[in-house]
């Protein structure tokens, strides 16, 4: 490899560069996930180490190395232990990825009508509701906590569910394609308790609480106000319109599908 050049003793390669520029591009690709949060400060304290640890190294202090080698031997298995929600959240971001996703089922159903009109039907009747639609990936786990429906999507069968007196209107529906999976499902809670200066509800919570960490949709209607609310991303918007969830719906699960291996080979094949 051509030498570009040194710095003191040590000689500066192309590959080089390129590795410290992919490390540069990580660490602030992690920052970014975790800037915000407590997570960030033991961020700044794992830098410190590494760059106290190479210092060490460079300048041979042998007692300070062998001090930071016993912590680098168990330091891995600590930023898993620290960083766990943040991991797994940059693993959910991964997944989203243009490059994965068009491996992933594509989706040829038609929910949003059916979405639409039961939450607002829902709404109207001021019954609460927690649908969440599975856009790729699994949350078998989620499904296994409650009871397994696997039956054809209807509003009035989502309705049903969510008929205050039914035993199966506690807890989430979860919706994969046009199959209700499952009912009575529990979710995790997201760290968020306030919106826009209102406290979110346990509702509010768990649907935005999936929708940070899986590749999903969740639509909430609130039992105490009647309104529509949407969770995606981590993001959630409250006070919706059946014909705003209806569009948000249609435009978010064609995007989705637009960028499945399917739809890829049926181009392909056109060709």
């Amino acid at each position: 490899m051509i030498e570009l050049f040194k710095i003191s003793f040590l000689p500066v390669t192309v590959l080089d560069i390129i590795d410290i520029i992919l490390v540069t591009a990580i660490f602030y690709k992690v920052y970014s996930i975790i800037r915000g949060t407590i997570a960030v400060q033991i961020f700044y304290g794992l830098i410190f180490l590494l760059f106290l640890s190479f210092v060490a190294q460079a300048v041979n202090f042998i007692a300070l190395g062998w001090l930071l080698k016993l912590l680098s031997d168990i330091w891995v298995l600590a930023f898993i232990i620290l960083f766990q929600p943040e991991i797994r959240r940059m693993l959910v971001i991964i997944g989203r990825t243009p490059i994965i996703r068009i491996f992933l089922k594509n989706y040829n159903s038609n929910i949003a009508d059916i979405i639409s009109e039961s939450a607002y039907e829902l709404a109207q009747n001021q019954h609460g509701a927690l649908i969440v639609i599975v856009k790729s990936g699994g949350i078998r786990g989620v499904v296994e906590t409650g009871e397994i429906i696997e039956a054809t999507l209807t509003k009035n069968l989502i309705k049903s569910i969510f008929f205050p007196r039914s035993p199966l209107h506690d807890g989430a529906v979860i919706v994969r394609n046009d199959i209700v999976e499952a009912a009575r499902c529990t979710l995790p809670l997201s760290g968020e308790t306030k919106k826009e200066g209102r406290i979110l509800g346990m509702r509010h919570r768990a649907g935005l609480g999936i929708s940070e960490i899986a590749d999903v949709i969740s639509v909430i209607v609130s039992e105490e106000t009647g309104s529509i609310s949407i969770a995606e991303n981590g993001m959630l918007k409250v006070g919706i319109s059946k014909e705003t969830l209806r569009n948000y719906l249609n435009e978010s699960l064609k995007k989705s599908s637009d960028k499945s291996f399917r739809s890829i080979l049926k181009s392909k094949n056109t060709i």
